[in-house]
């Protein structure tokens, strides 16, 4: 083999190292704060809903929040949307409230989105600040659902079935 292809397979260990060093460290990073931020009270945050209107999270303590980080591309987060759309419909009158976060880079696809899909509860557009302050949302379907006192006592990576919602939920809802 000739100096240059030895450098060039050299160089790409190298960085193909440094590339799984930096990952596995910010992988461990994210983790870390994941975890303590269980039942911590959630980050409070100001965000613009769909019709420009504000909504800040912590106006909703009182109640059950599930808060969902999604986007309108995430086929797994299609899956979910209708599971919880029944859920807020079910659940609202004894104290759930679901907020989406969309990650979508503009508001107009999840307007559509939202429209098609019959959202019942309040859209918010996120931004690369408030997905730092969970966590860091490196994939999408992350739900996190916080008590009447805005802790976070669950957190959800991923497509999660609508029946681990319904048995989590049932305690928080039946205590006021």
């Amino acid at each position: 083999m000739s100096s240059t292809g030895k450098l060039t397979i050299a160089a790409t260990a190298v960085l193909l190292l440094g590339l799984g060093l930096f990952l596995g460290k910010h992988m461990e990073f994210g983790s870390q704060r994941s975890a303590s931020k269980q039942h911590s009270v959630a980050p409070d945050f100001t965000l613009a809903q769909l019709d420009g209107a504000p909504l800040t999270l912590s106006s909703y303590r009182g109640k059950v929040v599930l808060l969902d980080f999604w986007a309108t591309w995430c086929v797994p987060c299609r899956q979910e949307i209708p599971h919880f759309v029944e859920l807020q419909e079910k659940y609202r009158d004894r104290g759930l409230q679901i907020i989406g976060v969309s990650i979508d880079d503009s508001a107009d696809p999840v307007r559509t989105f939202a429209e098609q899909f019959h959202m019942n509860y309040p859209i918010v557009m996120g931004n690369a600040k408030i997905a730092e302050e969970y966590g860091g949302i490196l994939g999408l379907p992350i739900a996190f659902l916080l008590g009447r006192d805005g802790r976070i006592l669950k957190k959800h990576i991923g497509a999660t079935a609508p029946e681990v919602f319904e048995k989590e939920l049932a305690p928080l809802l039946a205590s006021q």
